[in-house]
């Protein structure tokens, strides 16, 4: 009998192949105290324990071909840098120090520390950032436990073709095991941001992540068939399932290999009319992705891993530097960078602030709202964002507005440093184009009044929904609220870009919905002519629009807006796809 379980598919692709169940024993971390005399030996254990962690690292590096793109090993390399950080490799330390407390005790009280922070962040790419402190300091309490086994070292059985299923895995691990060859992998935990799914995508592996109990119900060596795309795991598949998935597994490698025709050629729809798709960007991998994608640029350069993981702010000179990198790597295509977007909680991350409880740091201080609160920070980043762009196609975007008073007030500080600079002789973009992200009702509800004065809109759909349903898309409670497709979404949608088209300035979205395939037709017939999404996502994007016809969905979609049922919204929907 067939079982399916579901999960996250974090990584399309389907794969088939027998299941390599990896035990990860549960660490059990107690304290205990040490005597006065007994400090110091025990910080050189903690301190040998760390050096012993570099050295696992550096190994695994060592272990990567040397033609493996540079994106990959710097998984590697952020870890190795965590074990470097004052953050793990000190504040226990200290903690050992004051306490008189065994290591691994003073580093689980650091872990917990740093976990609460980004746990408690509003933004969910940076949430999962847990992941990574996680996987370092696991390493380093299986050292000081003398269980030091790690699962990238444990695997002493080949592992070619077979489907890897675990608790959860490490960047490190994910390499070595595509390096033997593995087909895909499961695991009970994790997220679809978090730097393990991100590389599974980079490297192509079908993977599925959050498939709670996975392991309690499969058993080593069980036929297995992963569907990245749909998120389903099916064990013990009869022979007609396997006939079928080895079917849709030769029709998905023909179909990639038709979009990788479309690669350089311009979306158009049959009418004639042009739509630029665009790329989102975070990580570095990102703009290898978009090479290989030919995006026609970057539609939204988060900024917060530039504020992430360090004890510091960054420097002028280091933005400047970063930004200028990105702009190179796109060879003189437009680049939007958004300004700091950093959720309620991160009082407790600058050393500045005194920290404090936040109970709903969606709704509290975050994006603009904690830059103009902290304007030496932001006058830093707008230095470096008007430096750069002198030297390419820059716009700056500013994300969480909700009234025209702190565009007034951004408008002022931008013009403050533009004398700044003037004065110190360095160049700028005189004109540097200013846009806003529209993700909060209030601001789609006023879109006009905010068209008036910025050159453009960018439609954030993943927080314009969560704040219009008033439902977190990731809290399994309240997630089935979370509907792209909600009545009042598509109206504020239709309003911001019908806005933009009467004052005349250009209205992208940069948000998940933008990357969806599900919704480009209907996006296309609400006016959407700019797209911004995940690499991954770009030319099955372009093949649907290049197969549609823009003033034929303009008029179809004007049928739904109208429409309440959710059921009927999402029939007529699928009847703008019927022809694919």
């Amino acid at each position: 009998m067939t079982l399916a379980l579901y999960g996250l598919g974090v990584s399309r692709g389907i794969a088939i192949g027998q299941a390599y169940v990896l035990a990860h024993d549960e660490l059990r971390i107690t304290e205990y105290k040490i005597a006065a005399d007994q400090v110091d030996k025990e910080i050189a254990r903690f301190e040998d324990a760390l050096d012993t962690a570099l050295q696992q690292l550096q190994q695994v590096r060592y272990q990567i071909p040397t033609n493996t793109p540079v994106d990959i090993q710097s998984f590697i390399d952020t870890h190795l840098l965590m074990l470097k950080d004052a953050a793990l490799a000190q504040v226990p330390i200290d903690t050992i120090t004051m306490r008189r407390c065994n290591a691994e005790w003073a580093l689980q009280l650091q872990r917990d520390a740093l976990v609460n922070v980004f746990e408690a962040m509003d933004d969910a790419y940076l949430r999962t950032r847990r992941d990574d402190v996680d996987f370092v300091v696991s390493r380093v309490q299986r050292i000081l436990l003398n269980r030091s086994e790690h699962p990238s070292e444990l695997l002493g059985n080949p592992l070619r073709d077979a489907i890897v299923l675990a608790d959860d895995l490490s960047p490190a691990d994910v390499v070595l095991m595509q390096h033997q060859g593995i087909a895909a992998f499961i695991t009970e935990f994790g997220g679809t941001t978090s730097h393990t799914a991100i590389l599974a995508r980079s490297l192509g592996i079908p993977a599925l992540v959050g498939v709670h109990n996975a392991r309690r119900y499969l058993k080593d060596g069980e036929l297995l068939i992963v569907d990245g795309r749909r998120g389903v795991l099916l064990a013990s598949p009869d022979d007609a399932i396997v006939e079928f998935f080895i079917s849709r597994r030769q029709q998905e490698s023909a179909t990639a290999a038709e979009l990788n025709k479309l690669k350089g050629r311009p979306a158009i729809t049959h009418d004639g009319k042009k739509v630029n798709l665009l790329a989102n960007v975070e990580l570095h991998e990102d703009l290898v992705a978009i090479e290989r994608v030919a995006a026609e640029g970057i539609g939204l350069y988060r900024t917060e891993m530039l504020f992430m993981n360090r004890p510091d702010l960054p420097s002028e000179e280091e933005q400047l530097e970063t930004y200028l990198n990105v702009l190179n790597a796109v060879s003189g295509a437009p680049v939007t960078i958004r300004s700091l977007d950093i959720g309620g909680d991160k009082n407790v991350t600058w050393p500045q602030q005194s920290c404090s409880i936040v109970s709903n740091p969606a709704l509290s201080l975050r994006g603009i709202r904690l830059c103009l609160k902290e304007t030496a920070v932001f006058r830093v980043q707008l230095r470096a964002i008007l430096r750069a762009s002198a030297y390419g196609e820059v716009r700056l975007m500013l994300p969480m507005l909700s009234n025209l008073g702190e565009l007034t007030q951004v408008r002022r500080l931008i013009d403050t440093v533009k004398k700044e600079l003037t004065a110190q002789g360095l160049k700028f973009n005189s004109k540097l184009p200013v846009g806003g992200m529209i993700e909060v009702p209030a601001a789609a509800l006023s879109a006009e009044m905010f068209a008036k004065y910025l050159d453009f809109l960018s439609i954030g759909t993943n927080d314009l929904i969560q704040y219009t349903v008033a439902a977190d898309r990731i809290d399994d409670a309240v997630s089935y609220l979370y509907d792209p497709l909600h009545p009042g979404v598509l109206r504020l949608i239709k309003m911001t870009i019908d806005a933009g088209n009467t004052v005349g300035i250009p209205v992208a979205m940069c948000g998940e919905m933008a990357g969806d395939i599900r919704y480009t037709r209907l996006l296309l017939g609400l006016g959407l002519r700019e797209f911004s999404m995940h690499p991954a996502f770009l030319l099955e994007v372009k093949r649907r629009v290049n197969n549609s016809d823009f003033d034929h969905l303009k008029k179809q979609v004007g049928e739904i807006l109208p429409v309440a049922e959710p059921a009927v919204i999402v029939e007529l929907v699928d009847t703008l796809n019927d022809d694919l």
